[in-house]
């Protein structure tokens, strides 16, 4: 071999090492050496009211009744012209429990204060000079009731959770001071206080507001069913009374709107953790 041909060989080589270097440095730092970090994302903790909780209610009713029903209240047809109660204030109270975030249930027990009652009806009666009479009435009526109801959150927005819920039980419903006049025949008639026990229903919606994990606002409405009132027994103005029947209020029922307070005495934090959004292989 020539002196020439061994030089241009060992050039050769000297430049093939010098340009290798590079990309066998670049494929030793592509060989692995450390684990990936693993990123992992953890929310928020979560808190819901564990188990039981404490209410109070505030509201007011709008009532209204069918029909009043007696067999000596008039002698033949009536025309109702106007029946009503103003409304009332009303106050409750209860113990609940929570499920699950979306399902709870609760026992209440209310106070509904003395709503005025009015009045007037018009009956046919061929002996009167026109033809006709009226009835003119006033009465107070209270109850106290007690309901088992059941709830369903539709979920949360910015600490706003809408609700639908019914109820059902049992409710006292009191009648006081009950008078009717008759003007065109100058009779009054009155009755005693009296009570009946009944069957309620109620339907409810809403919202809560999430002040604090523990502690809830509650705006609401809810329908409520009565069923009948009954006065004592009517006498007329002599204090006689013919058949001594009472007068009764048929189909009594309420519109409520209530304010009400909800407070969690323990809450557990519940602390939900995702998966790795990179995972290492």
């Amino acid at each position: 071999m020539s002196a020439k041909g061994g030089a241009g060989r060992t050039l050769g080589l000297f430049w093939s090492s010098l340009i290798c270097m590079p990309w066998a440095s670049q494929a030793a730092d592509l060989s692995p050496t450390a684990p990936v970090p693993e990123l992992r994302r953890t929310l928020a903790p979560e808190t819901e009211a564990a188990g039981f909780y404490l209410r109070g209610d505030i509201g007011f009713s709008n009532q209204s009744v069918e029909r009043l029903s007696n067999s000596l209240d008039a002698l033949g047809t009536i025309e109702k012209v106007n029946l009503g109660f103003a409304g009332a204030p009303l106050a409750g109270a209860g113990v609940g429990y929570r499920f699950n975030p979306w399902l709870r249930a609760d026992v209440t027990g209310e106070y509904r204060s003395a709503a005025a009652f009015t009045g007037l009806e018009r009956y046919r009666d061929t002996s009167l000079p026109l033809g006709y009479g009226t009835d003119e009435y006033t009465a107070s009526k209270r109850e106290l009731a007690v309901l088992l109801n059941g709830y369903v959150d539709l979920g949360s927005w910015y600490g706003l959770t809408p609700f639908l819920g019914a109820g059902i039980g049992a409710v006292r419903v009191t009648l006081d001071d009950f008078k009717d006049t008759n003007v065109v025949t100058q009779g009054l008639a009155y009755a005693k206080t009296g009570s009946k026990t009944n069957l309620a229903w109620a339907l409810h919606a809403g919202v809560g507001y999430e002040v604090s994990p523990s502690f809830t606002v509650e705006l609401a409405y809810r329908y409520l069913n009565l069923g009948d009132g009954r006065t004592g027994t009517v006498y007329n103005y002599a204090g006689q009374c013919r058949s001594c029947e009472a007068m009764t209020f048929k189909n009594i029922d309420s519109h409520d709107v209530k304010l009400g307070l909800r407070w969690s005495p323990g809450t557990s934090a519940v602390s939900t953790e995702h998966a790795p959004l990179v995972r290492r292989y």
